[in-house]
Formats: C-alpha cells, structure tokens, sequence
C-alpha cells in the first residue's frame, strides 16, 4: 500500500519528503519497539512494523516513479528533427490503413547535416510499404526512420515515410520472431484465427476490429488481454500432463521454465508478466521458500515488477490487472463466504470473482474510459468457460496442423467463434454506463464494497465467539 501511494500519489513530492518519511519511520519504529519491550504487548510491536514498512513503501514508490518517468531528449530543437534512429522496443503491430506501430529506444537525431546522440523512448508510425518489412525484423532491430515529429500531451511521436534497417536483432531474437511469423502463417485464412493468435500469444494484429470493439462494448475486453486467465489455462494444461509422472515439486518447477519461455515468446505485456511472476512466487510457495498467502505473493508481485520495470506502473493494463486480482481476493471471498449455500457453488466461485474484480476497477476503468459495462460481470461468466475451451481447441489445432489431420477442428472452432461473437453482439448492445465523473463511481463501487465486507467481518467475528464453545 506505501509502494502503491508513493508511485501514484506522492510522485510530485520532493526528496526532502522521503527524508523525513525515512525519519519519522526510524523515530516510530525505536519508540514503539522501546515501549513494546516494556510492557511485553505483541500488537506495539506489530504496529512498529507496520509503519516501518509503510513508511518503506512510500519511499520505494516514490523512487519507482521518478525512475518510470524517462524524458525524451532529441538533443537538438524539436523543429529540426527530420530523422530518428534507435532500436525496437516491442514487436510492431498492424493498425488501420496497413501501418505498422511500435516503440522505438532512441539512440539518434538528425535534422539536416547534423546528427546526435538522444536518449528516451518515442512512439512511432511506419508506412504500410515498411509494415510487412519491419514485421519481419521484429523486437531488438536498430532502424534509422525519415519523416515527421509530432508532439501532443500525451508525448512525442514520429511519422516515418522512409525505413533503414540498420542492424538486425540477435539471433535469439530472430528465432523468437519467425515462430510468430510461423503462428500467424499456420492461422492465416481461419475465420476464427484472429481471434485464436490474440488469445494465444496476444497478436491482434489479424483481429476483426468489429469483434474487438463488440467485447469493448460488452465489458469483456480484459479476454483480449493476454492475463492470469490465458496463464492459468496453460498452467493448468502443464499441471495436467506433468503432475502424476513428475511429481508436484518438479512438475511446477518445469512449469515455471515454461511460463518463462512463453512470456519471452509473447514479449513484454504488463498484466501478463503480473500473472507469470504470480505463478513463479507460487512455486516458490510450492517448495517451502515462501508463505502460500495469495495476498502477500500479490503484493511481492507488485513491489518486485514495479522495482524493475517502474515503467510498466503507468500502463492502465497494469493497474487494472493488480486491482482486479485484488477485489477478487478482498471482495470476491468474501461475497463467495456470504452467499455460500444459498447459490449453486459452479456459479457463485466465478461470480463473486467477477463481481470483485468488477467493482475494484470501476473507479480506474471509468477514469480511463469514461464508461463501464455492469453488463460484462454476467456476459464474462458465460464467455471465460467458453474462451477456455477456444484456447485449448487452438493448441490442440496448432499440434494436429504438424501431421496435417487438423481439418475435422475447423467446424467446430468455427461454430464455437460464431458462438463467442453472438454472446459478446447482444452484450454489446446493452447500454453502458457513461459518467464523467470517475470520483461517484469510485465512490459507490467503495460502499457497494463495504456492503460485502462489513457483514462478513462481523459474522467471522461471531464464529471466533463461538469457536471456544464448540472446543
């Protein structure tokens, strides 16, 4: 919670702030610690802890914001930059009109006969005659573009009209982009394959747009959004073939080199990368080395990504997938233990699962948006059992295409995506809810929320009344 408030809240602060936050934890700490050796009282000591380690947070959060806010420096006037040169941060993506669209580490500006050293990282928009080019060069090529700078308030952007490769990526590199190639070649020409190389790898570069903008309308867009679920459906397959002849130890250490090899594959997606260090922290649970407490590998996921990629903190894909996993733990169990007995279980486990994640992210999600979509809470339960049988039909697609004996699947997966994208049309067309004034939202999902938590407080609190009677 002190990361989180120090990266988000107190960014503005200055350095003398985290001194004296440093000061006042080091002062909280020796006196609660002085005065719990007195009088011999546990919860002195705990409370001692606790502000040392909120204290802690805050200063980390601060320090992970000002280190995720990289300027751009061209070095030379804006209105001089005729070129840029640097190297491909992320793997460049289809947009409308055949353009291609990736983030670019510069390392060069050029305007006229001069050309210097930049530093900072820049949008860029190639032409549809460099797309297919660069989308074989892949992430870690060097290129050198000619066109036009534009700055916005959102940041800088460059219009390339001319492409040079200037070196090309590591091997590793180029192996791992000619396996994407090789998926998006062996999925071309399927009615349902967009749809399958989104779900799979988080390509969407072969999605219909009409049926990304359906699940947007439809509240349902985070299934697009390679996360724990996509993780959990190839966790689960692991687990399945590997528990019984390896054992539970070594068959999550073997799916953790696993989960390892394929977030390399898909490159670096902020809720995804949550979701794998989720996982790796729950094999370490798994062999002894930590806690299985979901909160605390929650929260060690959170202060461990947003150490190393304070980045990837200012990304919406990233703050939503914390808070949803959140509300899933904090709300979702909650609301499950209340209604437990009095709803089926197959409908109250992803229920209150959505219903939690839902009302944990409708502050952010209508800040961002400006809209949100209560519908997608009841569309989700019916479309996740579905995309999970849809995500496991591709993979076994993708094996049988080897030997070429795939082609009795095609009906099925393309009546299965005909299905997916009925569900998600009537959805989309239930009207949403536009307001903007994010702060009501944020309010009413927050009391909604102590609608739930209260009452389960106070009825776990009479059964630990109860507990010694029963002993």
């Amino acid at each position: 919670m002190g990361t989180a408030a120090g990266f988000y809240f107190l960014s503005s602060l200055v350095l003398s702030a985290a001194i004296v936050v440093i000061v006042l934890s080091v002062f909280a700490l020796s006196f609660f610690r002085v005065l719990a050796s007195v009088r011999q009282e546990r919860k002195l000591q705990l409370t001692s802890c606790c502000v040392a380690a909120l204290s802690a947070g805050i200063v980390l959060g601060i320090c992970a914001s000002a280190a995720g806010r990289v300027p751009v420096n061209f070095g030379i006037p804006q209105d001089k930059v005729t070129a840029i040169e640097g190297v491909l941060l992320e793997d460049p993506r289809i947009i409308s009109g055949g353009r291609a669209l990736a983030s670019l580490s510069l390392r060069r500006s050029a305007g006229g006969s001069l050309r210097v050293d930049s530093g900072g990282e820049i949008t860029v928009f190639f032409s549809q005659d460099s797309a297919q080019r660069l989308r074989q060069s892949g992430r870690g090529t060097a290129v050198f573009a000619e066109g036009k700078l534009r700055s916005s308030d959102s940041g800088y952007t460059f219009s390339a009209e001319s492409l040079h490769v200037v070196k090309r990526a590591s091997p590793v590199e180029r192996m791992r982009t000619s396996v994407r190639l090789n998926l998006i070649k062996r999925f071309d020409g399927k009615t349902w394959g967009g749809l399958a190389l989104a779900l799979l790898v988080g390509i969407k570069d072969n999605l219909d747009t009409n049926l990304a903008a359906m699940y947007r309308d439809s509240g349902c867009s985070y299934i697009l959004a390679l996360s724990g679920m996509h993780l959990a459906v190839l966790a689960g397959l692991i687990a399945f073939f590997l528990r019984k002849p390896l054992g539970l130890k070594l068959s999550a250490l073997t799916g953790a080199a696993i989960i390892c090899l394929y977030c390399f594959l898909v490159g670096p997606m902020p809720s995804l990368n949550r979701a794998a260090l989720m996982y790796l922290l729950g094999v370490a649970a798994i062999i002894g080395a930590l806690p299985r407490e979901p909160m605390s590998i929650l929260a060690l996921s959170f202060l461990i990504q947003i150490t190393l990629t304070p980045s990837a903190g200012n990304s919406i894909s990233f703050v939503l997938s914390y808070l949803a996993l959140a509300g899933i733990f904090v709300i979702g169990q909650p609301l499950y233990s209340l209604a437990a007995g009095k709803v089926p279980d197959i409908l109250l486990q992803p229920l209150s699962a959505s219903v939690g994640a839902f009302l944990a992210t409708a502050g952010v999600t209508c800040f961002a948006f400006g809209v949100i979509a209560p519908v997608g809470i009841v569309t989700g339960l019916v479309l996740v059992p579905l995309t999970t049988v849809f995500m496991i039909g591709s993979m076994i697609w993708l094996v049988l295409d080897i030997f070429s004996i795939s082609g009795f699947l095609n009906l099925p997966m393309s009546l299965l995506y005909r299905l997916m994208e009925k569900i998600v049309s009537v959805s989309g067309n239930v009207p949403a809810f536009a307001s903007a004034k994010p702060v009501l939202i944020l309010t009413l999902s927050v009391i909604l929320s102590l609608l739930i938590l209260i009452p389960e407080y106070k009825r776990r609190a009479g059964l630990l009344r109860l507990q010694p009677f029963k002993t």
